[in-house]
């Protein structure tokens, strides 16, 4: 095996230096706001998960200076809110195309940073470039009779979705009339990030991006009085400390929060069918907010499940995602790569280790030896699949996503059981019931406390016109997609979708 012509790190970096040198500097990247890029602040070394190389990394800016970006970005919010929404379109549209030229780029910086196969990399800047397109297609109605915010959007997202989270919701922030902040995530793409902000920034899209801790930063990012609103993707315990700082104040707030996403077999045949979903599942190794990590099964059809689901979780294939046998072969086709980095891997392979001895029992326990790596490179951020049996209540794999390669099951013999344990995180986002009596399954559905419930089929965050919100604990603020994400950043006298302090509101199902 080796590494595929062209994608080695140093290559990658030239060509961001060629294309965008403001934004790339000789010693790491820099930071953009008040329509200039800065290199002020401590710039620290970034680590690649995928064999330990050296990527580039951003300056940490300090609360004096997150204070002034975001005064400048409220500056530009002004200024911005001024042009025609024609005028909008253009320059978004512009952008997009740029961000469409150098797509191989973008991707193969994803790879890079936070471990993307190619496929999945590719997919998260397509999803941003066609997405924010049907938005420049469709907004003029989404706008009719609402207007900007007062202030700009503060962005603060996890590193699992960049481009098509992140930078897809900045873009149609400014589409419907907002300047765009956004922080870039500590843990990985920010290189991306910053060549898809230089690409768009050149068209004059009101846009900042700004790096450093964010338990360091909130104060400002979501506490500034110039804020409009704040967007946040990540866990509970983050989401939560930013609902605490906006807990008096009735600033407008989207914040997206795990839950323990799960699948429910109940009264169910199709095992060809579930089979073929389950090998699906493990995409970029279940490290994204719409994942299935928990199966909830009836006991009487376990013997059954297992011979579905154990073949198809042998036949997931992940390692390096630019290892090839021969120069001129194709990029491997991989469900994914190394996790966000070697700490998250060892500390969810710890956990997986204390739950089977408090009682867990592994069904299957994948081996790096079977993985897709160059000779002798690091494999300390790699984790094989694991499949757990009821795991302990005691064990954080009982009641929160593990956000990683790791499946547990549960056995149930009653309905109420069923719902009971597809409910054991207070909400989530998605969920799915595999049953053959559909009137039954959409019975069960109503029960399920998830925003979205599939049958027979995984539910996703969608594209385009599909809403997207949680249930419970995990949301709190107004919901996205289609219309809503326009309207969770523009006012108007139409009430908002959500999950508020004094109430909840959900679109039509």
């Amino acid at each position: 095996m080796l590494l595929k012509s062209g994608t080695d790190w140093p290559t990658l970096y030239a060509r961001c230096r060629s294309v965008a040198p403001q934004a790339f500097l000789p010693d790491g990247l820099a930071n953009y706001w008040g329509g200039l890029w800065r290199s002020g602040g401590a710039v620290t070394t970034g680590v690649s998960p995928v064999d330990g190389t050296e990527i580039a990394g951003a300056p940490a800016v300090d609360q004096l200076t997150a204070t002034a970006a975001v005064r400048a970005a409220y500056d530009q919010h002004r200024a911005w809110g001024d042009q025609s929404l024609s005028e909008r379109k253009a320059r978004v549209l512009a952008a997009l195309d740029a961000l469409q030229e150098h797509r191989e780029l973008l991707s193969l910086l994803l790879v890079w940073e936070i471990g993307k196969p190619w496929r999945l990399a590719t997919a998260d800047v397509d999803r941003c470039i066609d997405g924010v397109r049907w938005y420049a297609e469709e907004i003029d109605g989404m706008l009719d009779g609402r207007a900007p915010l007062p202030g700009p959007v503060s962005n603060i997202a996890s590193w699992n979705y960049p481009m098509s989270v992140l930078m897809h919701a900045m873009l149609v922030q400014v589409l419907a009339g907002n300047a765009a902040i956004g922080k870039a995530p500590t843990d990985g793409g920010v290189s991306c990030l910053t060549l898809a902000v230089a690409l768009a920034a050149r068209e004059g899209l009101p846009l900042t991006l700004i790096s450093g801790s964010g338990a360091k930063l909130s104060s400002v990012l979501v506490g500034a009085p110039e804020v409009g609103c704040v967007s946040f993707v990540g866990g509970r315990d983050v989401g939560g400390q930013v609902a605490a700082r906006l807990l008096d104040s009735d600033k407008r707030h989207v914040l997206e929060q795990e839950g323990l996403n799960c699948w429910g077999v109940w009264e169910f045949s199709q095992w060809e069918l579930l089979g073929g979903l389950v090998r699906k599942s493990f995409e970029y190794g279940k490290q994204r907010c719409t994942a299935y990590p928990r199966y909830v099964v009836q006991r009487k059809l376990f013997d059954a499940f297992l011979a579905a689901y154990l073949p198809a979780v042998r036949e997931v294939r992940f390692g390096h995602p630019l290892a090839v046998s021969s120069p001129s072969s194709e990029l491997p086709d991989l469900e994914y790569g190394p996790l966000i980095n070697h700490a998250k891997a060892k500390e969810l392979n710890d956990i997986v280790e204390v739950a089977i001895a408090r009682g867990g029992v592994p069904l299957h326990r994948g081996s790096l030896a079977d993985g897709h790596f160059l000779p002798g490179q690091p494999t300390d951020a790699y984790l094989p699949p694991v499949t757990l049996l009821a795991p302990p209540r005691s064990s954080p794999l009982h009641h929160a996503e593990p956000f990683g390669p790791v499946d547990t099951i549960v056995l149930v013999d009653t309905e109420a059981e069923l719902l009971a344990a597809m409910n054991a995180s207070n909400g989530s986002l998605v969920a799915s019931l595999a049953c053959d009596d559909i009137r039954l399954a959409t019975r069960l559905a109503a029960d399920v406390q998830a925003f979205k419930v599939g049958i027979n089929r995984p539910r996703s965050r969608g594209d385009r016109d599909e809403v997207f919100g949680g249930r419970g604990a995990s949301w709190r603020g107004a919901f996205v997609g289609g219309s809503l994400l326009v309207h969770s950043v523009t006012v108007g006298e139409a009430p908002l979708y959500g999950n508020f302090p004094s109430y909840s509101s959900y679109p039509p199902a």
